[in-house]
């Protein structure tokens, strides 16, 4: 037997190993120490990733059940939020401290730290790439881009956006693309603006399908996380994606000065969650992260549902319950929430409203906060404070 392990039997073989992927490797370990789990990614770590950077901090306390504690202790925070829609007379920029500061961690750091967290634990990481998922009565086999088969006894796909995990799983699994929206963002570092230096800032546009904003993110280094996404909806003839260069103008429009100087430029696809459960296991096999489509419909945040939904695939893999079950509980009646925001967010009455409610109650502001960056609901706070806002015009 070689040292990759080509013919020992896995108890879990996770691909991707992103926050997801990791995240799920965390889990089995925790819940079974000792077990056999495999790591497969294409990619040597570290490496980039698109993405915003935020780290929500409830992230981190999922991590914490899974016994990974201080793993960005060494990292800034950014401990305010800027919300604001340019090109509208009468609405506030919002701008307050968070009641739980978020990080901005490059994923380039983010992933390696994980990674390493789980092999520290016992996980196998090994650089592959996966070009099939196979089924049977005595496992699952993941078939490699050289033919080699690895046999597992459960599965998780935690590859992303174009998992090839899901598209092996066949009509099992609706693709994100034919549910509902999809996004597509631009992302790019640049030297921070000093006026965003510590500051989260989002802004909005009037004239831009929404939900959709251009950001600056500050990473803490000197330089900013900035970017603009913008909902396309496949359902719709004209739902043609825009180009990189268009979505650069529009960051540029939106936010003045951010892409001086950008490097490290890159665009991705985002599968938006929608209201409704989703398919998120088949047989033997479960979906994590982006390749279950979970990803804010909101904001784009991916990052607190990539652990959240890795942590409980890795444990639901090695006895510690139903997948499908756990996640739903955690995670459906948020997306419900999420996903009538994101309905909200397209009228400029009600974004209006919600931004005048937020300036005038903390309370407001926090709630639509946690909507877009973990597990948070349209409080009744919410409601009244908009319906307030709506009824002083």
């Amino acid at each position: 037997m070689s040292q990759h392990g080509r013919e020992q039997h896995w108890d879990l073989v996770v691909v991707g190993a992103g926050p997801a992927g990791s995240a799920a490797a965390l889990g089995a370990l925790h819940q079974r120490p000792g077990s056999k789990v495999l790591l497969l990614d294409r990619a040597d770590f570290p490496r980039d990733k698109v993405c915003g950077d935020g780290v929500a901090p409830h992230a981190l306390d999922v991590l914490e059940t899974v016994g990974v504690t201080g793993l960005l202790d060494d990292w800034p925070v950014a401990p305010r939020l800027r919300i604001s829609v340019v090109g509208a007379p009468g609405v506030p920029v919002v701008e307050e401290a968070m009641s739980r500061p978020a990080q901005v961690v490059p994923r380039a750091v983010l992933d390696e730290r994980l990674v390493r967290a789980a092999v520290e634990r016992g996980a196998v990481l090994r650089r592959a790439r996966v070009r099939d998922v196979l089924q049977d009565g005595a496992g699952v086999g993941v078939v490699l881009s050289d033919g080699e088969v690895v046999r597992g006894r459960i599965a998780v796909g935690a590859d992303g956006a174009h998992s090839e995990v899901r598209r092996a799983l066949g009509p099992a699994v609706v693709p994100p693309q034919r549910r509902g929206t999809t996004a597509i963002a631009v992302r790019a570092y640049a030297p921070v603006l000093p006026q965003h230096e510590g500051v989260q800032v989002l802004a909005f546009s009037e004239d831009t399908d929404r939900p959709s904003y251009a950001w600056s993110f500050p990473v803490g280094d000197g330089r900013a996380n900035v970017g603009f996404g913008q909902l396309v909806d496949s359902r719709s003839s004209a739902g043609t994606a825009p180009t990189r260069a268009r979505l650069l103008e529009r960051l540029e429009e939106l936010l003045p000065g951010t892409t001086a100087g950008a490097e490290q430029v890159a665009g991705h696809p985002l599968p938006l969650s929608t209201g409704r459960s989703g398919v998120w296991s088949v047989g033997r096999v479960l979906l994590a992260g982006d390749a279950a489509s979970l990803v804010n419909p909101v904001t784009g945040e991916g990052i607190y549902y990539a652990v959240l939904s890795g942590v409980l695939a890795g444990r639901a893999a090695l006895g510690g319950g139903r997948y499908d079950r756990m996640l739903g509980e955690a995670l459906v009646g948020h997306l419900r929430h999420t996903d009538l925001a994101a309905r909200l967010v397209r009228s400029d009455r009600l974004l209006h409203a919600a931004l005048r409610a937020s300036a005038r109650d903390t309370g407001v502001f926090d709630d639509v906060a946690d909507i877009g960056l973990a597990r948070g609901r349209l409080t009744s706070r919410v409601v009244r404070g908009m319906g307030r806002a709506l009824l002083a015009g």
